[in-house]
């Protein structure tokens, strides 16, 4: 057909979602309001256009980001915007993600629109909603130029990465206790609303201060008073350790109840932290303390292109696992970065200058291409596997129908409503 080769087609027909939800939060708090809002949508919206909107909410936080603060100073930069009342509307529109991204599936239910195409689409908006929320947070708590973004953009992006790696190698999606759909974004829900009151400078202070505890000789002499932005980012390091650990833990049982080998899947771990280190290898030009991207207006436009690149890897990831095919340890989409990398570098690699990023408007030049031709990448991919599962399958993406047996366009929730008739024994 296109992208997905036939014999991997035919294994969609053999997909079947399977979850598992350990949070607190989601089961018991959040669930009973999933379950109300995804009444109040008609069964004529099909799940991924609900997707499809909670992305778009994001975006539009994004937009207002670079609107009111286009050279990513923060605060701390001498940046006189956004103003405090936009991080509501950041809380608002990052919730209102959450919400949608939940329901989708209940959507897909309720409409007999469930299938790979579903988790498809779902995993493509939250990969790139990953590197959108790092970047906003980071400017919520005024870090914005600085090794701590980066920071936070490895973090989080890998417990994406630990999550569908998972995720392939067990055939369930696991939220644990703590994870980043659930309690990880209505952290940073908080953090918005917190900023909104307090404005991005709360998060500079010392965390011994703000509890009151820098007054005590012992404690501050073996504590150190860093500020609750930097506390946050050791948090969330202890969090993917966490995560690291429990996500391996849950492969190992996996493949020792199908009797398979629990290592062998340690390999394709190895993907993320070569890609990790090809970034901090171009972004140490022309050193550490001097970034030339993390120090300029570079920063943002890198980090966009850094999440298409990676929605671009594990995306091909999900794919492997829905159509049961091989796991892909290397991409393509890394192919731009390998060469600014080695482009940045040539001084320490080989002794000479820069042939392409020689000064700070040819090196953003690059940057831009680099984000145009991710977004290009990434856009065909998502193209091309859509419009593969959609043909095979004879199911609509954005719109609630199926191919019947003639091939002709047939509402898809007409076949739920007489299953659910059925069920309910007023048909026999």
């Amino acid at each position: 057909m296109g992208y997905i080769p036939q014999h991997a087609l035919h294994n969609l027909n053999k997909y079947k979602y399977q979850g598992v939800d350990k949070s607190v939060l989601s089961n018991y708090v959040l669930n009973p309001y999933w379950n109300w809002l995804v009444q109040q949508w008609p069964k004529s919206v099909a799940p991924n256009t609900i997707t499809l909107s909670g992305f778009a909410l994001v975006l539009f936080n994004f937009a207002t980001m670079v609107y009111y603060d286009p050279a990513y100073l923060t605060e701390k930069g001498g940046a006189s915007g956004p103003p405090q009342w936009v991080y509501f509307t950041w809380a608002a529109g990052l919730f209102l993600y959450q919400s949608f991204d939940a329901i989708d599936g209940k959507q897909a239910r309720r409409t007999g629109m469930a299938g790979p195409l579903g988790e498809m689409f779902d995993h493509g908006c939250d990969a790139m909603n990953t590197t959108l929320e790092v970047i906003l947070a980071s400017q919520a708590l005024n870090l914005g130029r600085s090794w701590w973004t980066v920071a936070s953009q490895i973090a989080t992006l890998a417990n994406f990465y630990l999550s569908t790696w998972e995720e392939y190698h067990t055939g369930r999606l696991y939220l644990g206790v703590f994870s980043g759909p659930i309690e990880g974004i209505l952290m940073i829900v908080a953090i918005f609303v917190v900023t909104g009151f307090r404005g991005p400078s709360f998060w500079d202070q010392g965390i011994l201060t703000v509890v009151g505890l820098n007054k005590n000789e012992w404690i501050s002499k073996r504590v150190p008073n860093v500020g609750l932005n930097v506390a946050f980012m050791i948090f969330g390091a202890a969090a993917l350790a966490f995560n690291i650990v429990t996500s391996y833990s849950n492969v190992y049982k996996s493949r020792r109840q199908s009797g398979q080998n629990p290592f062998t899947p340690l390999r394709d771990l190895l993907p993320f932290p070569a890609t990790v280190l090809l970034q901090i290898f171009w972004l140490s030009h022309p050193s550490v303390g001097d970034s030339a991207i993390i120090y300029s207006k570079s920063l943002v436009p890198f980090l966009c292109a850094w999440g298409l690149m990676f929605a671009h890897q594990v995306g091909r990831i999900i794919l492997a696992h829905v159509t049961k095919t091989e796991f892909p340890l290397l991409d393509s989409a890394w192919v731009w970065s390998v060469i600014g990398a080695l482009d940045a570098n040539l001084p320490r690699i080989l002794g000479r200058p820069p042939i392409i990023q020689t000064t700070p408007g040819r090196l953003h030049l690059f940057v831009l291409a680099t984000l145009v031709i991710s977004l290009g990448s990434y856009a065909r991919f998502v193209t091309l596997v859509i419009n593969d599962i959609t043909e095979y399958l004879g199911i609509a993406c954005f719109t609630v129908r199926k191919k019947d047996a003639a091939g002709h366009w047939a509402s898809a929730k007409n076949e739920v409503d007489l299953v659910v008739k059925a069920e309910n024994g007023k048909i026999h």
